[in-house]
């Protein structure tokens, strides 16, 4: 390429960031209000929960109070989880006692998910807390446990500061609606279909 087609392509380029900068600076502008985000993740891929504490850490990195709240889950030997509890401003709640093909008892699943949307509700309540996370929530709204209505309306009524981190597969519509970003991570390729377990740093 000579000297002039080089100059060219540099110019169009410039050119194009320009209008693209133009469009960003505009579109920035536009968005000026401050409010307590729900986000929800959902989808079949790997990396909901993930994704909840990467802004959890991103919330104790600007001076915030968190709180978690896990659903179904029932171990506490996470690697998260043991990192989370050291800091400081952070409440941590592991409410499940596992999937419902680990607890196979229907009725205790029903009054472990109800006791701990109680639970869940306190942190909701905690004007303190900058950021709560909600992860596998999806599940027990899914499985008719927790009725979708009470979960709204205790959404709802939070601080209208609070941001609200949801994750889950099979996020029901009615949460999707109310919901101010929601990202669905989809399943391309996954390591345990080849028979590689849950992996500690990555998985664990």
């Amino acid at each position: 390429m000579n000297p002039t087609e080089d100059a060219g392509r540099e110019q169009r380029h410039q050119e194009r960031m320009q209008r693209k900068k133009a469009v960003i600076d505009a579109a920035i502008a536009r968005a000026d209000q401050d409010k307590g985000l729900l986000l929800v993740l959902t989808g079949n891929g790997k990396g909901k929960s993930s994704s909840a504490f990467g802004m959890l850490a991103r919330a104790l990195g600007h001076g915030m109070h968190v709180g978690v709240a896990q659903f179904i889950k029932g171990r506490s030997d996470t690697g998260e989880e043991a990192f989370f509890r050291q800091q400081t401003g952070v409440i941590w709640h592991v409410l499940g006692e596992g999937f419902t093909w680990d607890t196979q008892n229907l009725a205790r699943d029903i009054e472990t998910a109800r006791q701990a949307w109680v639970v869940a509700r306190q942190l909701l309540q905690d004007a303190s807390l900058g950021l709560v996370v909600l992860d596998e929530l999806t599940y027990p709204i899914k499985y008719g446990w927790l009725p979708l209505e009470t979960v709204l309306a205790d959404l709802a009524a939070r601080p209208p500061m609070q941001h609200v981190v949801i994750t889950g597969r099979a996020a029901p519509d009615g949460l999707c609606a109310v919901a101010d970003t929601v990202t669905e991570l989809n399943d391309v390729k996954h390591a345990f279909r080849a028979g590689v377990r849950a992996q500690k740093g990555v998985d664990l």
